[in-house]
């Protein structure tokens, strides 16, 4: 019978090469000699085999926390594998990332359970859109369908036809936890509910399984639809190395009937069977020892990458058209669809007539039908699938209604976006675009007029901006599109749509800014005979309205002189912008709308303690006060900051601070 090595020789030595590999990880980890965790995949090898052998280089596949027999069933590279998980530079990912992220090529994976979905999904839309033919494939296990993202991207995916597969390991357990106490209803009808076909089999009939297999990956490929393939099957050993709570009793009969332990006890004394096994053995050991021999991979330093440092600034000054905040948005979008063809506008209710909530979109989908697209309520999957695309060539600007809805992201934000690049080894790109409005002002109570940004200042390998009333969103569009590498977030504000955004300083004042792609807009006093500033003011988004009229009223009224400085760019964040004039005020008044506490001026004057604490400097913080905010405009202003706070705090600095 050992023709079966004729039928299927390299699908048969893949199987083996994966479970023999994963009994050499488990080995090496109990040697001390792999670090973090190992989720093997024995028992369950022929699901991998099985989909990798009906793909292309067009192709995209997902996997997991469980992925190691999916990659090397698909990419066949055992020394990338394993000097991975030992974090050596000879890792597919220079030991980066470790057993459960791992890239190469097509291949890609990350831990988190449903988050790889949506990403999936965006994958295959560029598939879609570029026309390459391709298939994105996910791997989700059972334990994933409780999570709320999957179904969120299962809607889209069907509704938008994405060549998309999704296999469905179904192993009966979730780390510890049997299915019996955690799935509801059945499998495959969740599919069946968006209209996804659904297909089901097993590993234990491992021929049929492959024929099932193929058949359903050629039928996305002539239909363009998804798919639900739905594959029974057992992990024999632990979640998670030695952590195996299931009785022995329970386990035994898999042991027993495994496919690949039978095809072993079968041809125990075949010598072409053992002949390949040897084989892979000695390739195992090869790769372990060239794992071994090879140096440590190693880190960079992000922030110095994307962080200007400790030089001096040049100030410039800069013309531009007056206009609405809401008209030089929607000119930036309308520029860069004309510019960029590969860039792609999704949201909520973006498209023509109504076009976004605040009009930033309006009439885009009318010249560009193709590439703008309306989206679900389904924030965490349509931020998911702007990763995808970015990660597949696209330049996706994803608008999220109101920045409230941001936590709904926080998990493709976190854990996705923030992390592909350096964890798989600089080897990607995520040029994804997250557009949302915050701020209050507007009577939209407190689950609509939060200024959230501090949740999202300090990721690695992403950038913040936030718009202004000083500074033309139409520019600052046009830069973002030109030079975008990292994921950013630009943080609009719902006042500053209908406030004239321009470059005419008030009477007494010039307006000024870096020399950088993102800069710092600053009006400076035009001292004359006073000689120097009184104090150094820095402010977020719509405040700059605030602090410059009260700048305007302590000049007026108190002879207090402000130097007011209005960043683009909030993170990263040098406050090097900052060293003239605080060698001159020594007084620091950070402005910002959202909570103060460990928020964004909290970090403004950290940096200033560091950089400049031999100069003495008194720093006040102005923020929201701690509460949620409220619906009746009387209620919202207690709550919010404005021009009058702003005098006041600027007042106490000055009055209480003296040289």
């Amino acid at each position: 019978m050992s023709d079966l090595l004729d039928q299927y020789p390299q699908d048969l030595r893949a199987a083996l090469t994966i479970r023999f590999v994963e009994q050499r990880l488990l080995k090496l980890f109990s040697e001390g000699k792999l670090f973090g965790t190992v989720h093997t995949c024995i028992g369950q090898e022929f699901v991998g085999v099985s989909v990798a052998r009906c793909l292309n280089d067009a192709d995209t596949l997902f996997s997991n926390h469980r992925g190691h027999g999916h990659f090397l069933a698909y990419r066949r590279n055992i020394v990338g594998l394993i000097g991975e998980i030992m974090g050596k530079s000879v890792g597919v990912c220079a030991g980066r990332g470790g057993s459960q992220h791992v890239q190469q090529d097509g291949f890609y994976s990350n831990g988190i359970q449903g988050g790889i979905v949506p990403v999936t999904a965006g994958m295959a839309l560029a598939h879609k859109m570029q026309k390459t033919g391709g298939v994105g494939v996910v791997y989700v296990g059972d334990g994933t369908l409780g999570e709320g993202a999957l179904y969120e991207s299962m809607n889209i995916i069907s509704k938008w036809d994405l060549p998309v597969l999704l296999v469905n390991e179904n192993n009966l357990f979730a780390q510890s936890t049997s299915q019996t106490q955690t799935l509801a209803g059945d499998i495959n009808a969740r599919a069946e509910a968006f209209g996804i076909k659904a297909w089901h089999s097993n590993t234990w009939e491992w021929s049929k399984l492959f024929d099932n297999m193929k058949a359903c990956i050629e039928e996305i490929r002539r239909t363009g639809r998804p798919a639900w393939h739905r594959v029974d099957t057992f992990r024999l050993m632990a979640h998670s190395k030695g952590d195996d709570n299931r009785p022995e009793e329970y386990v035994q009969p898999f042991r027993e009937k495994d496919p690949i332990n039978a095809l072993l006890k079968q041809y125990e004394h075949d010598p072409r069977w053992q002949a390949l096994i040897r084989e892979i053995e000695a390739e195992i050991e090869q790769a372990v020892q060239q794992a071994e021999g090879a140096p440590w991979g190693t880190v960079d330093d992000a922030m110095a990458r994307n962080t200007q440092r400790a030089r001096g600034y040049r100030w410039v000054r800069k013309s531009f058209e007056k206009e609405k905040g809401v008209a030089s948005v929607r000119k930036g979008l309308e520029q860069g669809m004309a510019d960029h063809e590969h860039l792609v506008v999704i949201g909520e209710d973006i498209e023509s007539p109504y076009g976004g909530a605040f009009k930033c979109t309006q009439g885009l989908s009318a010249r560009w039908p193709e590439r703008v697209r309306n989206t679900p309520i389904s924030e965490g999957a349509i931020a998911g699938i702007g990763n995808g695309l970015a990660m597949r060539g696209m330049l996706p600007v994803v608008e999220i209604m109101f920045g409230d809805f941001m936590t709904l992201c926080m998990d493709q934000w976190i854990n996705h976006a923030a992390k592909f690049k350096f964890m798989f080894n600089d080897k990607v790109r995520i040029p994804v675009i997250l557009r949302t409005p915050m701020g209050g002002k507007r009577g939209y109570a407190a689950t609509h007029s939060q200024s959230i940004e501090k949740h999202f200042l300090g990721l690695p390998d992403t950038q913040v901006l936030c718009l202004h009333h000083r500074y033309a969103p139409a520019l600052m569009y046009a830069d973002l599109f030109r030079t975008i590498e990292l994921p950013t977030l630009v943080i609009e504000n719902k006042i500053l749509y209908g406030q004239n955004v321009h470059a005419e300083p008030p009477a007494g004042f010039d307006l000024l800014f870096t020399d950088e792609v993102f800069p710092t807009a600053r009006l400076k006093p035009e001292l004359g005979a006073h000689g120097q500033a009184d104090v150094t003011v820095v402010c977020v988004g719509g405040m700059s309205i605030d602090v410059e009229e009260a700048a305007v009223r302590l000049f007026q009224d108190e002879e207090i002189v402000c130097d007011v400085f209005m960043p683009t760019r909030l993170y990263p964040f040098d406050v090097g912008v900052l060293e003239q004039s605080l060698t001159e005020t020594r007084r620091l008044l950070v402005v910002e709308e959202g909570q103060g506490f460990a928020g964004f001026g909290a970090e403004v004057i950290a940096q200033a303690a560091e950089r400049f604490g031999h100069l003495g400097i008194a720093a006040r913080r102005l923020s929201a006060t701690p509460n949620p905010i409220p619906a009746a405009r009387p209620l919202e202003q207690q709550c919010l900051p404005g021009a009058s706070a702003v005098v006041n705090k600027a007042m106490e600095i000055v009055r209480e601070f003296v040289h």
